[in-house]
């Protein structure tokens, strides 16, 4: 084992000691060998890092890791820029020429956004917008599509969701006002960029461009067991992600195995932070090149096209990504399509993703994951974003525990999936839940405090997965349903929900059982009107030992309904601590129900995989939120022994 040593004060030329350390990660991560180590000393590297070589194993990684008692080492995707000209007649307004070499190959002020299910900017009716960005000491500014357009911008104060419609408040109103504009000359082999400082001189103040696409990204596949401890990274750009493209990250494996990524500072993605996700040869935005089949073709195809390549367990994914504070980024905190797949999501603190608004399509949310088999999202802190998690395509063996969501206009949406996915002691505060597009859940002792929204898919034919593996079993549509609720606390903070309806009213048709459900597929087989095609009544809804808080309504599913009065639900936050604030019913702190575990948890109809742990063992969901063990019988909610009346107990600690 070899430890070498980097330095912002050190010398390429240096043979990698601590006395003699090397002046750039990159010179390090290409002779670094299975079992050494990188140890970064404090200071600003301003480069993409591509480590040549993997480990071999879990016992002999290549771990990249911050200096002991030192400040953070910062990776940078950007530049510093200075020689900034003032705009004549506009005194706010300032130009600068960067040579075009600057940039190399990848110039972020030429490549727009682009790709599939991106809605915003709207190719051929929207100004374009480009992959590059600007920081006053930090800070991003807003891109604008004229030169004339940054002479006097005007301040924000409210946005509009593009998924819900709804207003809400910019959360930086101020930021709105720095704006940029850039014209590359490829004949003079220049980038001009004009900003608005606003009162700001930028010859003095500290200003950055983007320049790279990453800051620590293999530019091979299958660079596996490699440890990313300590570092802080901002400013790359990456790209737009979707599931059928190439998906960067300012930080990221590359289709690789058995990463870990830990104990950093991310932020100032403009797109995504980390991203576990796809490779480019199964897919490169086909649906927006050529239009000749749809995304959801696409995408279908890109299951099969990885399986060809080797997406499987042992391969490709069974990374790890923790402890990390991740916030300010364009489209995701956490980024992947089948390459997340077996792997653990755990204790991020994931704020303002998505905030600026800048531009939006459907695969913006902090955390965003295709095909999440056997992955575990584990006690996850996520406020601030359009969306907080979505889970999209193929969630199965999935499990979302122990998380706290709040202040997001969504907290969660699961789509055209057939489970079995579990849900279990989190804490939802969000005026909205869940939006739920798929079948095969099960939801226990979660507190839910918005609305649930509930769709069918008869359109979209998803794979599901043979139990614990990559391997396809078959396709299937959204019927609705099949979903289970236990031992969860129902307790709306709002007077109307935006969407959908709160408690399970939004189940109200289903049936309770598989026989109310067959019922319904014989009467449609006995209607020949309907030919011979496939019949997809609504499925069941099992539902127990819930508690539904004031004047939230029950869906008629259960035979023992546990009523209360209101529950008022807060959460505090001062630094990286969150407290619960409530005030707790007698009704509710009274109520004791069974431990659940795999047992009381009806097997997917389509899938027939147990809700069971990946190593197949029955699940018992005997810990609560806090990490406690619970007896046979606990509290309803993620919080066990519960007291009445005005309660405060921190949930979440950083």
């Amino acid at each position: 084992m070899t430890e070498y040593h980097v330095s912002s004060a050190g010398e390429d030329t240096g043979d990698g000691s601590v006395d003699r350390p090397f002046a750039t990660i990159g010179r390090a991560a290409r002779i670094a060998r299975p079992g050494d180590i990188v140890t970064v000393h404090e200071g600003v590297y301003r480069e993409e890092v591509d480590p040549r070589n993997g480990g071999l194993s879990e016992n002999e990684r290549i771990v990249y890791r911050a200096a002991e008692g030192e400040g953070k080492p910062v990776i940078k995707g950007s530049e510093r820029l200075q020689g900034w000209v003032r705009l004549d007649g506009h005194p706010t307004v300032w130009r600068a020429a960067v040579p075009n070499a600057l940039f190399g190959d990848f110039n972020p002020f030429k490549e727009v956004i682009f790709g599939d299910w991106l809605e915003s900017p709207k190719r051929g009716e929207e100004p374009d917008k480009h992959l590059g960005d600007v920081y006053l000491n930090g800070r991003s500014f807003y891109e604008v599509p004229t030169v004339e357009d940054t002479f006097d911008p005007r301040m924000r104060t409210e946005v509009e969701d593009y998924a819900l419609k709804t207003v809400g408040p910019v959360l930086d109103p101020d930021q709105t006002r720095y704006v940029w504009h850039a014209e590359v000359d490829e004949a003079a082999g220049t980038t001009t960029i004009w900003a608005n400082f606003q009162d700001a001189d930028p010859n003095e103040e500290f200003v950055e461009i983007s320049v790279r696409r990453t800051c620590f990204f293999p530019s091979r596949h299958h660079v596996n067991y490699i440890t990313v401890r300590g570092f802080e990274m901002a400013q790359a750009t990456g790209d737009w992600a979707p599931p059928t493209a190439q998906q960067w990250g300012m930080v990221g494996p590359n289709w690789a195995y058995g990463w870990i990524i830990e104990d950093n500072v991310l932020h100032d993605a403009k797109f995504s932070a980390v991203s576990l996700g796809k490779e480019l040869s199964s897919g490169d935005n086909e649906w927006a090149r050529t239009e000749r089949k749809t995304g959801y073709q696409y995408q279908l195809e890109s299951v099969f096209k990885a399986l060809r390549i080797g997406w499987r367990k042992g391969v490709v994914g069974s990374h790890i990504v923790r402890n990390n504070h991740i916030y300010d980024c364009g489209q995701n905190a956490i980024v992947g399509h089948m390459g997340c797949a077996f792997s653990r999501i755990e204790h991020n603190r994931i704020r303002r993703i998505a905030q600026k608004h800048e531009f939006f399509g459907w695969e913006v949310a902090g955390i965003k994951f295709h095909a999440a088999i056997d992955t575990v999202i584990d006690h996850n802190d996520i406020a601030d974003c359009s969306l907080g998690l979505w889970m999209d395509w193929q969630t199965q063996g999935t499990r979302i525990s122990r998380n706290i969501m709040h202040r997001n206009v969504r907290d969660m949406m699961i789509e055209v999936s057939h489970g079995p996915y579990l849900v279990d002691d989190n804490i939802f505060a969000s005026p909205v839940t869940f939006q739920n597009w798929s079948q095969g859940g099960a939801f226990v002792n979660n507190l839910i405090c918005g609305a649930i929204d509930l769709y069918t898919v008869p359109d979209r034919s998803t794979p599901y997965h043979f139990p614990h593996s990559t391997e396809v079993a078959g396709c299937a549509v959204v019927s609705g349903g099949d979903d289970r609720y236990r031992g969860n606390v129902f307790a709306p903070q709002w007077e109307e929900a935006v969407v959908g309806a709160f408690g399970l009213a939004s189940y109200a048709e289903h049936p309770n059982d598989m026989r109310g459900y067959l019922d319904a597929l014989h009467a449609m087989w006995a209607d020949p009107s309907q030919g011979g095609g496939e019949r997809n009544p609504l499925q069941p809804l099992y539902a127990a030992h819930n508690v539904y808080c004031g004047r939230v309504d029950d869906s008629g599913h259960e035979r023992a309904v546990v009523h209360t009065a209101a529950i008022p639900v807060r959460l505090e936050e001062d630094g990286g601590t969150l407290t619960l604030v409530c005030d707790v019913p007698d009704g509710l702190s009274e109520t004791r129900v069974p431990v659940t575990g795999s047992k009381d948890l009806p097997v997917p109809r389509i899938v027939e995989e147990r809700f069971e742990s990946p190593d197949g063992a029955d699940i018992v969901l005997d810990i609560d939120l806090l990490g406690r063990p619970c007896q046979t019988m606990r509290t309803p909610g993620p919080i066990d022994g519960l007291p009445a009346g005005k309660t405060r107990i921190v949930v979440w600690e950083w």
